[in-house]
């Protein structure tokens, strides 16, 4: 065999790898397309939900001082309060002494079960929309809750559940409930989680 017919099967064995390759390589770049879409639609997803976890109905218990805050303008809690060893009050005067398990018509005090603050490690006063979502799904800090137990958190606690039914203030005027009806957040946060929980940048 001549050198030429050697360097002929040789380029010709190169180009059979090449062609075998190429669907490789196809695949792989058509996942990374893919995955990079998932990744894109599961962060605007989050952008959606943000509305709501931005809203003072939530902010105001996710304050980064010590005390909560209420209302619309966030304005510090009345009468002055602090969040006590547990987020639940001070020892002689616990959350549970006025924020009953249920809104009170009367008084206009607003109530859910197991009312309290989230801890300090989970204030999200301040924070950009990806380091709300990046706090939201921090382990060392969110009670340890994996993305499954967030969802759950976000979508069944009745605690959370109590910003689309806010009640009244004390002079009976109807409290402003988050801007995203409840069904359409459970949709939101269940499709995010399902596409990765995507945070923004």
């Amino acid at each position: 065999m001549n050198a030429r017919h050697c360097s002929m099967r040789l380029a010709a064995l190169v180009w059979s790898c090449a062609c075998l390759q190429l669907p490789v390589a196809f695949a792989q770049a058509g996942d990374a397309v893919a995955t990079e879409a998932k990744r894109r639609e599961s962060e605007q997803l989050y952008l959606r939900m943000h509305k709501v976890l931005s809203h003072p109905r939530c902010l105001n218990c996710h304050p980064k001082s010590d005390s909560p805050r209420q209302g619309a303008f966030e304005r510090p809690h009345v009468p002055a309060i602090t969040r006590g060893p547990h987020g639940k009050g001070p020892a002689a005067l616990q959350c549970s002494s006025c924020h009953q398990a249920q809104n009170n018509t009367a008084s206009g005090v607003p109530g859910a079960p197991n009312w309290h603050l989230a801890p300090l490690s989970m204030a999200w006063e301040g924070l950009s929309p990806g380091g709300l979502c990046r706090a939201l799904l921090d382990r060392k800090n969110n009670g340890n809750r994996n993305v499954e137990a967030t969802v759950k958190h976000l979508t069944t606690d009745e605690l959370v559940a109590w910003a689309w039914n806010p009640g009244a203030d004390p002079s009976g005027k109807p409290r402003e409930p988050v801007p995203v009806p409840r069904e359409e957040f459970v949709k939101l946060v269940n499709a995010w989680a399902k596409l990765g929980a995507a945070c923004p940048k």
